[in-house]
């Protein structure tokens, strides 16, 4: 049996559909399609149901899924028992903060299954690195760039905050709001301009630098934020997302490298692959 279809099998069963699966594997959607196919006709049997937003197991695609799992570790297991190359392959990569830590471990964890005895170690992005995760702003003149994604700035409220209540949210409806502030953040300093435009004083009470400890206290109510919007963030429940009227403000997150490698090429893929 192939161990590719499966490994493709399960990316697809996890993600919920073929084009999550090929961004999550790099690699073409009709490649993956193909490959689900060939192990279905191996099997005499389908597994998957295709609806108009991804795919849901079948019965036998919901027995397969453990027992294919098992089949991949015991696979890695006997290439790991066997392995005689321990030459590792160093790579310093430079990140941004406030990139979301469920989007980077997986960005990051499929870099490194793609490149073998990969030793990688994340530093700040104004450290000497092989290559960046940064938004556009901190391009260098010598530094190529390839897009990844764009987030929105919006304002995080908590659920039980006045301006939850509000339909549109003016620069205005800040005044005297608490709030906690990220630093740094070129969306914060673009929003700390349109108020002092506006003589809007607001009541700062944090100062941190991460996207998920300003979460976690707009959902304690300590105050407002104001925040880069991801997909996964904004599935939180617990959190009113709103703009701010007549700011509109978004940054865009890219790879950025001065000098081609192997090793950048596979990032740079899954940066191609990764793209919204």
């Amino acid at each position: 049996m192939d161990l590719r279809a499966l490994e493709y099998f399960v990316t697809i069963y996890e993600s919920g559909s073929l084009s999550a699966a090929s961004k999550k594997k790099f690699v073409a959607q009709p490649s993956i399609s193909a490959s689900l196919k060939q192990l279905e006709c191996s099997l005499s049997t389908s597994l998957f149901v295709r609806h108009a937003r991804g795919v849901q197991a079948t019965h036998a695609g919901k027995q397969l899924y453990p027992l294919a799992k098992q089949l991949l570790e015991q696979a890695t297991a006997i290439r790991d028992v066997f392995s005689t190359d321990t030459t590792k392959t160093p790579f310093r990569l430079g990140l941004i903060k406030g990139l979301g830590v469920a989007r980077m471990s997986d960005l990051l964890g499929r870099f490194t299954r793609a490149v073998n005895s990969l030793e990688l170690t994340l530093v700040s992005q104004d450290e000497p690195c092989q290559a960046r995760i940064i938004s556009r702003d901190l391009k260098l003149n010598n530094e190529q760039f390839v897009p990844m994604w764009q987030e929105e700035y919006q304002l995080a409220i908590p659920l039980d905050h006045r301006l939850s209540l509000i339909d549109s949210v003016s620069i205005t409806d800040l005044q005297d709001v608490a709030f906690v502030q990220r630093s740094p953040c070129e969306g914060w300093t673009y929003l700390k301009r349109a108020l002092n435009s506006a003589n809007v004083s607001i009541d700062t009470r944090a100062k941190i630098q991460t996207i998920e400890y300003a979460l976690g206290l707009v959902k304690a109510g300590l105050g407002c934020a104001f925040i880069p919007l991801s997909e996964a963030i904004v599935k939180d429940k617990h959190i009113h997302f709103k703009p701010i009227k007549d700011l509109s403000i978004s940054r865009e997150i890219g790879l950025g490298y001065t000098h081609g490698s192997d090793t950048v090429n596979v990032l740079q893929a899954l940066a191609v692959y990764n793209r919204i």
